[in-house]
């Protein structure tokens, strides 16, 4: 993710040439880096590989490559979070969607007091989950012990749980309870899903 105080950089792939430059134009006025633009879905896995954005904003229907199938192609090589435009008559590819590693979608036509709120928040719920990703990868590789996969799962469970424990008792919102949960972590030189199950349990309150 970028550093902070850098723009967040996107890569739009959208064939309808007046929603691409809505969209770029909504982004820029709102402080993110639109990094790349194309019509084709085929072009988009190409400008993710260029340019390595925090963001992929992907139409489902596109000419060279679908929208689906693009994502598959990104999410496989690159950590990125990946969002998709859908009309309502393609609402039953969502599901391959997800399966694509796809984070979140939009149902077109939108509004810019629809799309800056998704594109925040889809970007929080992925630096989350890479968060905990990277905190499995490094502690199981260090004890070399346990299927990471479903450390990985586990972990993020655990830690959903105490977020909405959080949030529930102690009117937190969602960034702040899963700040505590990292930071207590950091704190304390403990796992976050260590951490995650004191809060369950009620051992532990900010």
């Amino acid at each position: 993710m970028p550093a902070e105080g850098t723009p967040t950089r996107v890569v739009i792939a959208e064939d309808e040439a007046i929603i691409r430059l809505d969209l770029k134009e909504i982004l820029i006025s709102a402080g993110y880096d639109v990094v790349g633009e194309t019509a084709r879905g085929d072009e988009a896995v190409t400008l993710v590989d260029q340019h390595r954005p925090d963001l992929v904003i992907l139409d489902i229907k596109m000419p060279g490559m679908d929208g689906v199938r693009a994502a598959r192609e990104i999410t496989r090589r690159h950590r990125v979070a990946v969002m998709v435009l859908t009309a309502f008559s393609q609402r039953d590819l969502i599901e391959e969607a997800r399966d694509a590693g796809v984070a979140a979608y939009l149902v077109k036509p939108f509004r810019r007091e629809e799309l800056l709120p998704a594109v925040a928040d889809v970007l929080a719920r992925c630096r989350q989950t890479w968060a905990i990703d990277e905190e499995v990868e490094h502690a199981d590789a260090a004890s070399r012990d346990g299927d990471i996969a479903e450390d990985k799962i586990a972990t993020r469970r655990i830690v959903e749980e105490a977020k909405s424990v959080l949030m529930d008792r102690h009117g937190m919102q969602e960034p702040t309870a899963f700040g505590f949960i990292q930071r207590t972590a950091m704190q304390t030189r403990a796992r976050m899903r260590d951490v995650a199950r004191r809060v369950v349990a009620g051992e532990l309150q900010p």
